[in-house]
């Protein structure tokens, strides 16, 4: 596995290069969001609780701490600095203010009305910097009677009916395996921001972005509720047999071999009878392999179980059959494709210690990008940056 990177690669040349963010949320949506921006050059100070700091620091300490943080905190917050303040003490949120007066960017992710109450809501902090553009993260939106529900990825895909696209027809919902509406909404307030920054450069005037777990949630299966939403029915069925997809005909999902499983997207059925010496599939007209898809789809499953994965895929890969092997993370990390893309780094930090994690997906000029700092301790760099607001106040 390949995770070196160029000593020392810097920030100068990158299109965010000379931007202040602050980032003042926590766990994942509002710091996925920063990460982002760190990566494409911003200057990123991360303001956290005096005590304890964001809450995903100790978040699966037990199995995974390095530098005295959780894996899981570095991740998502390598490269940037650590502020630490009470934004209950008067003191302290002053000293949040004049950096705010100065930042190019500021995210959070309290709840609905909670950054008015301390005093660092939209119209507070536009008044003291015009230019901001202030970016917000919350669970269902400002206003209905979800808006005060805890915005946690898990509870946003249940109530989104994400949950019940994945899995067979009589398995029962079935979420992802990941955070995956924390993640898509910091890549979606990510393209807010980066919008707003265009604007500003043309107009001068900051402004104000706003994206929800339950917004993402919904727009990620735009697809398939416009689909919904011009169709008589309930909900869509889910395949009995190797669900991939609600609304995509045979053969469409993962099946077992007798070694691994395979992935087969859209594919003439007719064509892979021939292919897999399947005859009985010649017998089902193109009209019909969505209507009897889980009947195709036995049959599949029941004659692809009869040789290894890799004797079907040396014979679907030729004929150009869209087909893959499943692979787990050591197989991935074996293939020389994920050797190529060298998408893993190590961070290292402040005591020497390092850490692997992966790097920033987006090349920048044809250049992959990467940032080898871990995340900072708990107020590492309170110091310094009050060092720089008093030398900026007494000039």
């Amino acid at each position: 596995m390949k995770d070196e990177q160029p000593d020392g690669a810097g920030s100068d040349g990158l299109p965010l290069a000379g931007l202040t963010v602050l980032d003042l949320s926590q766990f994942l949506a509002g710091p996925s969001c920063a990460l982002r921006l760190a990566d494409l050059g911003a200057r990123v100070i991360k303001i956290e609780r005096r005590d304890g700091g964001d809450a995903s620091r100790s978040l699966f300490l037990a199995d995974m701490a390095f530098d005295g943080s959780s894996a899981l905190f570095h991740a998502i917050n390598r490269g940037k600095e650590s502020y630490a303040a009470d934004l209950k003490n008067a003191d302290d949120l002053a000293a949040v203010l004049r950096l705010v007066a100065r930042a190019d960017v500021m995210i959070h992710n309290f709840r609905p009305g909670v950054m008015d109450r301390l005093g660092l809501g939209w119209d507070a902090v536009r008044s003291i910097n015009p230019g901001l553009i202030y970016a917000g993260v919350s669970g269902y939106g400002p206003d209905g009677p979800w808006r005060d529900r805890p915005g946690q990825d898990l509870l946003v895909q249940a109530l989104s009916g994400l949950t019940w696209l994945s899995g067979d027809a009589a398995d029962a919902p079935v979420p992802a395996g990941f955070s995956v509406t924390d993640m898509m909404a910091g890549a979606h307030l990510c393209q807010g921001i980066l919008a707003l920054l265009v604007r500003r450069g043309v107009s001068g005037r900051g402004g104000r972005v706003d994206v929800s777990l339950m917004e993402t949630a919904i727009d990620l299966q735009f697809e398939h509720l416009s689909a919904h939403l011009n169709r008589d029915e309930a909900m869509p069925p889910r395949s009995a047999v190797s669900n991939g997809n609600v609304y995509l005909a045979a053969p469409y999902g993962i099946y077992q071999t007798a070694s691994g499983h395979i992935a087969l997207a859209m594919a003439p059925v007719d064509r892979l009878g021939e292919l897999l010496d399947l005859p009985v599939l010649a017998g089902f007209a193109p009209d019909r392999w969505f209507a009897e898809r889980d009947a195709i789809k036995a049959l599949l499953r029941d004659h692809l179980l009869t040789r290894p994965a890799e004797q079907w895929l040396a014979v679907l890969e030729p004929a150009g059959i869209w087909c893959a092997p499943v692979l787990d993370w050591p197989k991935l990390m074996a293939e020389p494709a994920f050797d190529t893309l060298a998408m893993t780094q190590r961070i290292s930090a402040s005591d020497g210690s390092t850490m692997a994690t992966t790097r920033c997906p987006i090349r920048i000029d044809g250049a992959a990008q990467y940032s080898t700092r871990a995340a900072p301790r708990l107020g590492a760099d309170t110091g310094a940056i009050d060092g720089e607001l008093i030398q900026e106040a007494a000039q």
